[in-house]
């Protein structure tokens, strides 16, 4: 995600939090260094908590068709509050609202996606 991507997230998320006749909070520059970030591709997630933090536990399914006959093997784990993970719930929101509009809807049902031959 761009920073220009997370700027309107930020905008967009004190846009929605101002109330009629009150004046919007100034805008606020987030800056962030990524240079010691470590990708990790995932096609498995699985998300538990406590009623103070949430985990979400992602990993790699090597059979994402049917159901594995071999464990997850979870490779990364975030734990954090509720106010974050519901700030990163609505920049998700945002984020595929747009590439559904520019690309189309996305089917997470894989059963029908799967072309019968």
């Amino acid at each position: 995600m761009s920073d220009d991507q997370v700027q309107d997230q930020v905008s967009e998320a004190q846009n929605d939090g101002t109330q009629q006749g009150q004046q919007a909070p100034q805008q606020v520059q987030i800056r962030f260094d990524d240079s010691n970030v470590n990708a990790t591709y995932a096609n498995f997630c699985r998300v538990t908590g406590t009623p103070e933090e949430l985990i979400i536990d992602f990993g790699l399914n090597p059979q994402p068709i049917g159901f594995p006959t071999t464990p997850i093997v979870v490779k990364d784990r975030i734990v954090t509050n509720f106010y974050t993970a519901k700030r990163m719930l609505y920049a998700l929101q945002t984020t595929i609202q747009r590439h559904e509009q520019t690309f189309g809807v996305l089917e997470i049902d894989v059963q029908k996606r799967v072309r019968q031959q």
